[in-house]
């Protein structure tokens, strides 16, 4: 299965470290990276994670046994975790987080960063809120004249039509559910636009709730797509059904499938890097 990433790393950062160079002998440590500023513990570690010090500075990683026959690295929002074959020893695998941890402290540095700014875009959950809808804001109002939820195009008004004490999950599950109903129309028109400028068929779609990526595609020809892509304007959801339909040619993200992407979407490079501004994490939270 092929994923969007929704920006560099945004949604882990990976590493494949073939094992014919992690397997041998531990070669001497590279220089440890410099040290941070002291900052508050971050990742909290897993309930299973495992601690490796290197120098004075503690790793948490999660460890998982697989058929795999590389050593995989994924850091997330969950911190540092590692994919190993079953036959791999533990010492190789620590050599292996030696060999690359300029790598490792780096990705979780940045992953503190992006921590740091999920405060911003938080919406107060009340009437006269705003949060944004296709790339423009939208106030929030509780009350509706028809008595119906109603979405005001002109004046850019979503009428929720709750009573004035609502609480805030009730109208985090209004307006969720509005933008849901959205997304299903318009990512699925946009899907058979772009699929018929490229002259494919996807065999099915639907609607995910991924907190990390914006889509996927898989060799069957299913396409899921995020439907927090409504925060975004036309431009940034266009680009995500042109680059998943792509997939549908070719499977991988080297330089032919770019050129299908750019033959459907040239703009693609704009969009492209818009979209890696706005990782999912520092979206409105439902």
């Amino acid at each position: 299965m092929k994923l969007l990433r929704p920006a560099t790393d945004a949604d882990g950062a990976q590493l494949e470290l073939p094992l014919a160079e992690s397997a041998q002998a531990p070669q001497p440590a590279a220089p440890p990276a410099p040290e941070p500023p002291q900052q508050p513990a971050w990742p909290v570690p897993q309930p299973n994670a495992r601690l490796l010090r290197i120098g004075e500075r503690p790793l948490h990683y999660t460890l998982k046994r697989s058929a795999r026959r590389t050593i995989g690295f994924t850091i997330d929002d969950r911190g540092l975790s590692i994919t190993a074959p079953r036959w791999v020893t533990l010492a190789d695998i620590e050599s292996a987080i030696l060999e690359k941890q300029r790598w490792i402290f780096n990705k979780l540095g940045e992953w503190r960063h992006r921590e740091s700014r999920r405060i911003l875009p938080t919406v107060q959950w009340r009437d006269g809120a705003s949060l944004p809808f296709l790339g423009q804001p939208l106030t929030l109002s509780l009350e509706s004249p028809l008595g119906a939820l109603l979405f005001d195009a002109d004046r850019r008004v979503l009428h929720l039509a709750l009573p004035g004490h609502a609480d805030e999950q009730q109208i985090k599950d209004r307006v969720q559910g509005w933008l849901q109903q959205q997304a299903r129309r318009l990512l699925a028109e946009r899907l058979d636009i772009y699929a018929d400028k490229l002259g494919v068929r996807h065999t099915g779609f639907a609607l995910t709730s991924a907190a990390t990526r914006w889509g996927s595609c898989t060799a069957d020809g299913k396409i899921r797509l995020n439907w927090r892509l409504m925060h975004f304007p036309l431009s940034m959801i266009d680009y995500v059904a042109a680059h998943e339909l792509a997939h549908l040619k070719e499977m991988n993200h080297g330089p032919r499938f770019w050129q299908t992407v750019e033959s459907i979407f040239p703009e693609f490079r704009d969009a492209r890097a818009q979209l890696r501004a706005h990782p999912p994490e520092l979206l409105p939270t439902f």
